[in-house]
């Protein structure tokens, strides 16, 4: 049964995969977190180009030696960039800011309703990387585990005020929608939606990144 699972999985993530790693988790206003039907989440795939791009408006600096990986600067790339203005249909790319302290590059996405903010933790290994995540999970109010086809294969959880967390080799990524409403963009997608769908663009564009 396990088998069956894992293989589910990993057709489910094999869907995002194949246009390219901007592929999304779910059609805009559809998914409203990861309890839906992750078979159909799946299956839209918006068009974007591989790239891991830091977009005008924001700061950035020199990456020093001990600075943050090509797959951790993702989350401030183009991929999540374009899915987020997608979903809410934005006329224009949000002002962003990332930093790297830590070992966390995080990049926050200035919205009108308020502040995205996407962070990943870089671990020195996988097994380091799973006793950070169950350490946030301990401590996150109202964590509640993703399950099934919607986590991908991946230890997962999300909070009831937005945030999606998951961990995949030596990363935790969290996508922190609380400073959100409830609702956000013309098809009110839940924040948790949002922090979902995401989330599953990221993971996308690390499978690929490292196949």
């Amino acid at each position: 049964m396990k088998k069956h699972a894992h293989l589910l999985a990993s057709l489910a993530l094999s869907s995002l995969l194949l246009s390219g790693c901007a592929a999304a988790a779910g059609a805009p206003g559809q998914v409203t977190g990861p309890s839906s039907d992750a078979a159909s989440s799946a299956a839209a795939s918006p068009s974007g180009s591989h790239a891991g791009g830091h977009h005008g408006g924001g700061t950035s600096s020199p990456r020093p030696a001990d600075g943050p990986s090509e797959a951790a600067k993702m989350v401030c790339g183009d991929q999540p960039m374009e899915r987020l203005t997608t979903i809410l249909k934005l006329d224009t790319d949000p002002h962003t800011i990332n930093s790297w302290a830590d070992s966390t590059f995080t990049c926050i996405y200035h919205l009108d309703e308020g502040a995205l903010e996407i962070s990943v933790k870089e671990a020195a290994d996988q097994a380091t990387a799973l006793k950070y995540f169950d350490a946030m999970q301990a401590l996150a109010k109202d964590a509640k585990p993703i399950t099934g086809l919607a986590n991908l294969g991946f230890p997962a959880y999300e909070t009831a005020d937005g945030s999606a967390v998951f961990q995949k080799d030596n990363f935790v990524l969290q996508v922190d929608a609380s400073d959100l409403p409830a609702t956000l963009g013309p098809d009110a997608i839940t924040r948790n939606g949002l922090a979902y769908q995401l989330s599953t663009t990221i993971l996308a564009c690390w499978v690929e990144h490292h196949s």
